[in-house]
């Protein structure tokens, strides 16, 4: 089990990855990404957050997934057309609702798409992830593979590594906080309403976005 952020809580770590050992659905979802051949490439944020609230309330149906965030690293290939590839291969590898980005595009889209101020480009897929919406969105995690199995299976019984650059406490106690990295106070609020954060999960401490 590796954390590519240092400053994380071993305890964190350990907690994160039982919730997803508990999901045999993500185990697959994580094992199909590190077979797919993508550079550097993460599965997080919603998905995550999905999994660890709906253990603390109803559980989590994979049957309710709308996309499955998958980030990954290409600056040898801007276009747009990149992420089609990406997500076509996972496509062909599994059928399921895969969202695949290049981060180091985003920076060339960003400002046009969300009708907000251009962003500088990013560095690495854990520089991208620190700017996702809220905190406890702000994680990412990757299987470690064994690179001579033809079928992608888990290096060991905790082989995976974790990125979350503000820590995992907003994500493992349930708390809602705005990142203001990128987000503006009006999208976050939007995001609050279109996610029923209340209704979906209402134990989840919601910060207001304004502050």
């Amino acid at each position: 089990m590796v954390a590519c952020c240092q400053h994380l809580d071993p305890h964190d770590v350990e907690a994160l990855v039982a919730h997803i050992h508990a999901e045999p659905w993500l185990v697959h979802v994580l094992k199909v990404v590190a077979a797919s051949g993508l550079p550097d490439a993460w599965v997080g944020a919603g998905i995550l957050r999905d999994v660890v609230w709906g253990h603390r309330h109803d559980g989590f149906d994979p049957a309710a997934v709308r996309d499955i965030d998958v980030a990954f690293f290409d600056p040898d290939d801007l276009s747009r057309r990149r992420d089609g590839i990406a997500q076509r291969r996972l496509e062909s590898m599994a059928k399921l609702p895969w969202e695949a980005t290049n981060q180091a595009a985003v920076h060339t889209w960003y400002a046009e798409h969300f009708h907000e101020d251009p962003v500088r480009p990013l560095a690495s897929v854990h520089d991208a992830v620190a700017t996702w919406p809220e905190t406890a969105t702000c994680v990412a995690v990757r299987a470690t593979v064994r690179s001579e199995s033809r079928e992608a299976q888990l290096a060991s019984p905790n082989g995976i590594e974790v990125c979350a650059p503000y820590g995992l406490d907003d994500l493992l106690r349930g708390v809602w906080r705005r990142n203001p990295a990128r987000v503006s106070v009006a999208a976050s609020t939007a995001r609050l309403a279109r996610h029923r954060v209340a209704e979906r999960w209402p134990t989840v401490l919601v910060h207001d976005p304004r502050r």
